[in-house]
């Protein structure tokens, strides 16, 4: 095996317990796992250098699966080697599970999803289906990004019991096994030959839960681990539509990218994936940024996921009270509110693509957006009648009034550049946002004087950005002091600031899509016209794409819209996920990886494309009347 070689971002398998998540390589190599939580130093590391851990089972001397998948309705992949001599299939899963002690006699089923919390155990089951195949396993854990090496030593019953610990301070992690383990320095080792229809199975536990200690435990946690999956889903509400299983795999990701204990979501699930191949664009996305909440909080209500949605509101809710309307534009897991940045000088990042950063300087700019997002995410959160309690109102008032406060000031931007502010379109947009949502939630608590001062806000706003935002062909720009387009502009319609039938929407929608795309996907904007502060190219922002789908609903390009979602759809990983980019001359995924943007902007876009053939397919089944056009 080349061990200098990554595989393709889109070739990774990921799976989450809701407190961390893990990355698998086709070969059967665990290679990203961070504990105890999503945003810790990782244990293994493998993604960012060929030397920071990984975690391999698979067949002795095949690297190449036959096939994989995830098991209907679950984060829980299997994955198939065929070799001469047999089939090898190997199932991983993050476990969930009722309890959090061993229960041989236990056959009682959950009462609900909830019941379910994270086992802080990664389990791997082998079968061997036909024939005989020889299996390895090579456990190599690397601790805080590879800077620490373990410690092994047995424990409890012989070899089938083992415990690395970091040279310093970290996660303790017990390996339990039916598999004979030997140590090869950093290494805890096993090899068998397993025979047709024999199982095995190796735990990695982190916790003071108790890992399975039998290979029937292991596989009637694995079951419990899927049904969890699989009852949460059902809560779902999916159409019937060929891209129903797109939707169910977002929703599926985006809940894995969910941290339980607080309700936050994470970006995504990796840190300095690059976004150009050996560039500098490495970025750490293991936080919640607050301009999606009102993004997120629609998707999943949209899908009727209303507790995760309940959950997500009551995190933003709390960290936007603390804050008292100076908000930041990400935060931590937990709502931490420094996330310094720093390199990981001694990894040499994916395919070279350095520095390798964790933590994000961008928590320390000024974006325009925080504040219109959370205003409209309560207006959203409140449904149809738009009634907040005193608590909500509190904040209400407080984000309008920082928005109105500040829209005239440039800023940062959508796109967090590291060069100077600028006049952003969409950031106007977004306070008026904020302006447009506070009066009607005004209006509805009888505080008529505001609600009159922040529409007449909301006009303002308005009138500015169609004053300067405008080039002469009747496109919005992506700044007031450039001719250059953005994509963030596709969120006009989508946010109602103008109708998608005005004409300056349509020649947007237009120019962005015949100007600022490759091979029709499109790009969040040209390097070589935006002065960003960063060097390298691009490739394309699949959540733009997407953007653009739903925008193309918007103004009537049914057709259109269908044809790119469907080519949108076709690009998605063989497991059915999205990076933050692709490569559109390639299809490579860039970025990091799973991406919650993209899985977002995915629902969005589909669920506009299946509502307006929906409304089309109505259209046309009604009788003819001579009152119908």
């Amino acid at each position: 095996m080349d061990r200098s070689h990554f595989p393709p971002i889109e070739d990774y398998a990921f799976l989450s317990d809701c407190e961390t998540t893990a990355l698998i390589a086709p070969d059967g190599a665990v290679e990203w796992l961070c504990l105890p939580r999503m945003d810790s130093p990782s244990v293994f590391g493998a993604v960012l250098d060929r030397d920071a851990g990984r975690f391999r089972i698979g067949p002795a001397g095949i690297d190449v699966p036959s096939a994989r998948r995830y098991i209907p309705g679950t984060l829980v992949v299997e994955t198939s080697w065929w070799t001469p001599g047999g089939w090898l299939v190997v199932t991983d899963a993050l476990l969930m599970g009722p309890w959090h002690h061993e229960d041989e006699r236990s056959r009682t089923h959950p009462r609900a999803p909830t019941d379910y919390d994270a086992a802080h155990v990664l389990l791997r089951v082998l079968h061997c289906m036909n024939g005989q195949v020889q299996v390895d396993m090579d456990c190599t854990p690397a601790f805080d990004y590879g800077r620490l090496s373990p410690c092994w030593s047995y424990t409890g019953d012989g070899y089938h019991d083992a415990v690395a610990e970091p040279e310093g301070t970290g996660p303790r992690l017990q390996l339990t096994t039916d598999l004979n383990i030997g140590f090869e320095g950093p290494t805890a080792t096993a090899r068998t030959l397993l025979k047709e229809g024999q199982r095995r199975f190796v735990a990695l536990s982190w916790s003071k839960h108790a890992p399975p200690t039998t290979l029937r435990a292991a596989r009637r946690r694995l079951r419990w681990t899927c049904h969890h999956w699989q009852h949460w889903l059902d809560r779902g509400r999916f159409p019937d539509h060929p891209w129903r299983s797109h939707l169910q795999r977002s929703a599926l990701t985006l809940k894995g990218l969910s941290f339980a204990p607080s309700g936050a979501m994470v970006a995504a699930a990796t840190t300095s994936l690059p976004e150009t191949p050996g560039g500098e664009r490495n970025w750490d996305y293991r936080y919640t940024w607050i301009r999606d909440t009102a993004k997120t909080l629609w998707a999943l209500n949209a899908l009727g996921l209303d507790w995760e949605a309940n959950d997500f509101f009551r995190f933003v809710a709390d960290v936007a009270e603390a804050e008292n309307g100076d908000l930041q534009l990400m935060y931590g897991v937990d709502g931490e509110r420094a996330l310094d940045e720093s390199s990981l000088d001694h990894l040499s990042g994916y395919e070279g693509a350095r520095p390798v950063r964790v933590g994000n300087a961008a928590y320390k700019q000024r974006q325009h957006d925080v504040w219109g997002s959370i205003v409209r995410a309560i207006d959203l959160h409140t449904g149809p009648h738009h009634r907040v309690n005193d608590r909500l109102w509190r904040i209400v008032q407080t984000q309008v009034e920082r928005a109105l406060g500040h829209w005239r000031e440039p800023d940062q931007g959508i796109w967090e550049v590291r060069s100077g502010p600028q006049h952003f379109t969409f950031s106007k947009v977004a306070c008026w946002v904020a302006a447009d949502a506070g009066a009607r939630i005004a209006a509805v608590r009888g505080e008529d004087q505001l609600a009159d001062r922040w529409r007449t806000a909301a006009e303002e706003i308005r009138a500015d950005v169609l004053a300067n935002a405008v080039d002469e062909r009747g496109v919005f720009t992506q700044h007031y002091d450039t001719k250059a387009l953005d994509a963030s502009v596709l969120l006009i319609p989508l946010l109602a600031f103008l109708p998608s039938s005005d004409e300056r929407v349509r020649n947007t929608v237009n120019a962005i899509a015949e100007e600022l795309t490759e091979d029709e996907m499109v790009l969040r904007y040209r390097v070589d016209e935006t002065e960003d502060g960063l060097s390298g190219e691009e490739g394309t922002f699949t959540i733009c794409s997407f953007w653009l789908v739903s925008a193309l609903v918007e103004i009537g390009e049914l057709a259109r819209a269908k044809t790119l979602c469907s080519k949108l759809l076709s690009s998605a990983s063989s497991l059915g996920l999205y990076a933050e980019e692709i490569d559109p001359h390639s299809g490579r995924h860039l970025g990091n990886f799973p991406q919650a943007f993209t899985h977002l902007a995915l629902i969005n876009a589909v669920t506009a494309v299946v509502s307006a053939e929906r409304a089309l397919a109505s259209d046309r089944a009604l009788p003819c009347s001579p009152h119908r056009d």
